[in-house]
């Protein structure tokens, strides 16, 4: 077996090239501290670039948005497409001379209390830190539901990740599996290419305008937050959106009794807002079903026990954090691979354990994640840089330990 190569960070370890990894090394670069960033795939934003559907725009308004200390070109619209987000990623990264280290799986990392220092192991590598930011975000791996038959359809089981276009649907019949933002928007652009979707919404669901009064709702959302409390806002969102789209309980698209705010900041389901499936939902384009019972081989049987048949299985069932899989021996993170400690304490775990895009507030949560990791590392930076040691020897007494625990237990 090849022997893996060690290799000393002065600075934090990066673990995730998206948006979040991105920003953390960004404001670490204009603080001063080097970081090293390891990335899986062989590009930054893997997610965008290579698990979204062509016509996917933010949901937000560019503002919102931007990372830190570079904002969206003047030029771009309000709400960017796909690939101007992308676009804006790489110049974000070449502004701040950020190179990751791509097709750098990362299979462990762990913290070792005697030398004080995080080993981080990918294939051919073992990386080696004071500090660890954790920037894979909450959307690493597809959600794939079990549902009892799925095995056993015909025809082709997708997920979301991997729609691109509804093009390949055209005059087909398609059911659609989860009714948030995704599926929403899959169902529309399915229906833009002659496809007849059956979207499943299986609970209640919050579904406003995005533009509420020529405003954005998030902006709208955001503004009334400063002067009155978060259930007054609810409140006036929904009435807005009543009057805008009427009782869409009607069309089987009931409300939670929790508004829409309060139930994304407790957790984390973000209401839908529509850039165009609402309008197809009333004029019956886009069907609305219940929950699924199973899945046939030819179609599926619902929870009203009703039997359709369907050409093609899109499953807009979200995604999920792969920490869990490997991060080890820590206790900052859940089974689920979310921070223990809600927004916006989640950031700072302990022994230089850090945590940034896991807050559950989309992009503007990761810029303020990232700031304040940078700002915390600075500090301890500055004190590090201050001492009797300089940086040479610095790595010559941990490379000390790390073969002083080497020698002792035959591993670091």
């Amino acid at each position: 077996m090849e022997q893996l190569k060690c290799v000393f960070q002065d600075g934090p370890i990066i673990v995730g090239a998206g948006p979040s990894g991105l920003a953390a090394a960004a404001c670490l670069h204009q603080s001063g501290v080097p970081s090293l960033l390891l990335e899986r795939c062989d590009c930054i934003a893997s997610l965008w670039q290579h698990r979204t559907y062509d016509r996917l725009k933010l949901h937000l308004p560019r503002q919102f948005c931007q990372l830190p200390f570079l904002n969206f070109p003047n030029y771009f619209p309000k709400y960017p497409s796909k690939h101007q987000f992308v676009s804006y990623m790489e110049d974000y990264a070449r502004h701040f001379s950020i190179q990751p280290k791509f097709m750098q799986t990362v299979l462990s990392a762990r913290f070792d209390s005697v030398t004080g220092l995080w080993k981080v192991q990918t294939l051919d590598s073992i990386y080696v830190s004071r500090w660890l930011i954790v920037a894979t975000g909450e959307n690493a791996e597809p959600v794939i539901p079990e549902i009892h038959g799925l095995r056993r359809f015909k025809g082709p089981v997708i997920h979301a990740s991997e729609y691109r276009s509804g093009s390949e649907f055209a005059e087909k019949k398609v059911l659609v599996v989860g009714c948030g933002n995704s599926g929403m928007e899959v169902s529309l652009d399915l229906c833009c290419h002659r496809a007849s979707p059956s979207v499943v919404v299986r609970n209640s669901v919050h579904i406003l305008p995005r533009e509420m009064l020529g405003v954005s709702t998030f902006s709208m959302a955001m503004v009334l937050l400063k002067w009155l409390p978060l259930k007054v806002v609810d409140k006036f969102l929904l009435l807005v959106a009543n009057f805008a789209m009427g009782n869409t309980a009607k069309l089987g698209l009931r409300r939670p009794k929790t508004g829409p705010l309060e139930l994304k900041n407790s957790t984390g389901k973000s209401p839908v807002l529509d850039v165009g499936a609402f309008s197809l939902i009333k004029s019956g384009l886009i069907e609305v079903v219940e929950g699924v019972k199973e899945i046939t081989k030819i179609g599926a049987r619902f929870c009203d026990g009703q039997e359709r048949e369907f050409d093609s299985i899109i499953l807009a069932t979200g995604y999920k954090s792969n920490v869990p899989t490997w991060l080890k021996g820590e206790d900052f993170f859940t089974k689920d691979g979310m921070p223990k400690t809600p927004f916006p304490c989640s950031w700072k775990g302990e022994n230089g354990l850090y945590a940034v895009g896991f807050t559950r507030r989309g992009l503007p949560g990761t810029s303020s994640d990232a700031v304040k990791v940078a700002k915390d590392i600075a500090d301890q930076w500055k004190k590090i840089n201050s001492n009797k040691y300089s940086a040479k020897e610095l790595k010559l007494d941990i490379f000390g330990k790390i073969r002083e625990n080497l020698d002792r237990e035959g591993t670091f």
